[in-house]
C-alpha cells in the first residue's frame, strides 16, 4: 500500500492521521496499537498496513506516561566477552522479546563503579526493572537502594550475601563437588583447582564443593593446588604450567569455568603432552565451544536458556508484586562426560610431564604471550 505525496501528512504521524487514512475511528487505532484483543484480526491488519505506509513510529515515551511502563529492562552483565555470559544475555533478550520488552545492555567489565553508573543511567530512562550479574566487589547496599526505590531487580549467576533478592543460578557447590568426586573415581589424588576466586559467590561455592569432595575422600587439601587467577585462557595456561612444575604435580585440574579449562588445555598441548592421558581437565558451564574441541571438554552444563527464562519470569513476578518474598531458583545441572578426564598417568610419565613443564620455563618460550596462546587455540580447533 502506498500513500500519494499529496495525501501524506507533513509532520509527525498521529493516531488521527492513521484513522483518517484507514477510515476508522481514532479509538480503534489506539486499541490496535495497544494489541487489544477486542479488535478483529482483519481490522487490525488493515490499520497496521496504513500505519506502516504512513511511516508511523510508536511513541514509547508518551505511552509510558499513560501506562507507567516503558517496556525497557536494564540488563547488566559483568563480562560480555565471556561466552557463557554472552549466551545467557542472548537467552534473556529472547525471553524479553517474547514479552514485548527491550533490553538496555551494559557490560561493567567487573567494575562496581561502571555498574553503578549504568544503573544510574538506566534509571533516568525509567526502566521497568533490572536483571544483573553483579560485578566483583558489588556492595549489597546497591541492591538495597534499588529495593527502596521500588525498582524490581533480579540477580543471575552471581548472588550477593546479606540481602534478600530474587536470584537464578546453578548449585555451584554441588556442581564442583560432583567434578571432584568424578576425578577421584578415576583414581586421581592430586587434583588442582584452577581459577579459584573467593571474591564472588560462584568462586566461593565452587571452592567449597572442591574442598568437600577432597575431605570426603580423606584427602587433606594442598594449598599449592588451589590457584587463584583471572578466568582467562592466558592466565589459566600459565597457571597450569606452574602447577606441573611442582615437585609433586597434579594429575588433574578442575577448572573454574570452560574458558579457564580451554587455557589449561592449551598449556598441555603447548608442552607437547596429551590432554586427558597426561593431564585430566574439567570445565564448568558447557559453552558451545566445549563440545567442539578435540578432545571434547568434560564439563558441567548449566542451561543458559533456563537461566534466561527464569530471570525474566522472576522480573515480571516482581513487577507485578513489589512486596512478594524473594525467590531463589536453582536450575538443573547436567554433567557432560567427554574425553578430557581419564585415569592418571604412571609415576614415570608424571616425571616426564614435570620435566616438560620445567623445560618450558627454562627455554623462555615466547608462546607464553597472549597472542601465541590464542593462536594455539585456533590451531587446536582446526585439528
Amino acid at each position: 500500500m502506498s500513500i500519494s505525496e499529496g495525501a501524506r501528512p507533513t509532520g509527525r504521524i498521529t493516531l488521527s492521521d492513521i484513522a483518517q487514512a484507514a477510515g476508522v475511528s481514532r479509538a480503534t487505532v489506539s486499541l490496535v496499537l495497544r494489541n487489544s484483543p477486542t479488535i478483529p484480526e482483519r481490522t487490525r491488519q488493515h490499520v497496521l498496513q496504513h500505519a506502516e505506509a504512513l511511516g508511523y513510529v510508536y511513541n514509547r515515551g508518551a505511552a509510558s506516561l499513560r501506562t507507567d511502563s516503558t517496556h525497557i529492562v536494564g540488563l547488566v552483565v559483568h563480562d560480555i566477552t565471556n561466552p557463557y555470559f554472552a549466551e545467557i544475555v542472548a537467552a534473556i533478550q529472547r525471553e524479553l522479546i517474547n514479552h514485548r520488552l527491550v533490553a538496555f545492555l551494559g557490560d561493567t567489565r567487573d567494575s562496581p563503579e561502571l555498574q553503578r553508573n549504568f544503573v544510574d543511567t538506566v534509571r533516568e530512562y525509567n526502566v521497568d526493572g533490572i536483571i544483573m550479574s553483579p560485578a566483583q566487589g558489588t556492595d549489597p547496599e546497591l541492591i538495597a537502594r534499588l529495593q527502596q526505590w521500588r525498582l524490581p531487580c533480579v540477580l543471575f549467576s552471581r548472588n550477593l550475601a546479606g540481602i534478600e533478592v530474587d536470584y537464578v543460578g546453578g548449585d555451584n557447590f554441588a556442581g564442583m563437588l560432583h567434578h571432584t568426586r568424578y576425578l577421584l573415581s578415576l583414581g586421581h589424588r592430586r587434583i588442582a583447582l584452577v581459577g579459584a576466586n573467593k571474591m564472588i559467590s560462584t568462586g566461593r561455592e565452587r571452592l567449597e564443593g572442591y574442598l568437600a569432595g577432597l575431605r570426603e575422600a580423606g584427602i587433606t587439601p594442598d594449598p599449592q593446588l588451589i590457584i587463584p587467577c583471572p578466568p582467562t585462557r592466558v592466565d589459566a595456561h600459565n597457571s597450569l604450567i606452574r602447577l606441573l612444575q611442582l615437585a609433586d604435580p597434579p594429575t588433574a585440574a578442575a577448572c573454574f569455568n570452560d574458558v579457564t579449562a580451554f587455557g589449561a588445555m592449551l598449556a598441555v598441548q603447548n608442552l607437547g603432552l596429551k590432554i586427558g592421558q597426561d593431564v585430566s581437565i574439567t570445565g564448568y558451564d558447557d559453552v558451545a565451544e566445549a563440545g567442539l574441541w578435540r578432545p571434547a571438554l568434560t564439563t558441567q552444563r548449566i542451561s543458559c536458556e533456563d537461566i534466561g527464562r527464569e530471570a525474566v519470569r522472576l522480573l515480571l513476578r516482581r513487577i507485578a508484586d513489589r512486596n512478594a518474598p524473594a525467590e531463589r531458583v536453582m536450575v538443573p545441572l547436567d554433567f557432560k562426560v567427554r574425553q578430557t578426564a581419564l585415569t592418571p598417568p604412571s609415576p614415570a610419565r608424571i616425571t616426564a610431564i614435570r620435566e616438560a613443564a620445567l623445560a618450558w620455563e627454562q627455554t623462555g618460550e615466547q608462546a607464553r604471550s597472549e597472542d601465541a596462546v590464542l593462536d594455539a587455540a585456533q590451531d587446536l580447533r582446526r585439528q
